[in-house]
């Protein structure tokens, strides 16, 4: 497998978990933004991204920059937050946005 795809996946790994985390601690809590829907769409989307890069997938590279485009959003949203969890969420968004731009 290309090493691109392996630090991509690597990364889409850690902000699914991130921002797993950040919605869970979210439950119950007031948001005045997109926090924490925003997580549950990056979740999905780092999933089918290492889906894609596993199988080489012709659409990974499409589908890099869509799922680049999500993660920078969900930074965006979650580093509005002071929450330790938000921080960390936006954090491996934010380096996840970075892996994938590569690979697109």
């Amino acid at each position: 497998m290309n090493s691109t795809y392996e630090s991509c996946i690597e990364a889409c790994r850690r902000c699914l978990e991130e921002c797993q985390n950040c919605f869970s601690e979210m439950v119950g809590k007031e948001s005045a933004n997109d926090c924490p829907e925003c997580c549950v769409q990056c979740i999905d989307a780092c999933l089918i991204c290492i889906k894609l890069l596993i199988a080489d997938s012709k659409f990974a590279a499409k589908y890099c920059e869509l799922c680049a485009e999500m993660c920078e959003w969900c930074a965006e949203q979650c580093g509005e937050h002071d929450h330790a969890h938000c921080q960390k969420c936006k954090e491996a968004c934010l380096e996840c946005a970075v892996a994938c731009r590569r690979v697109a």
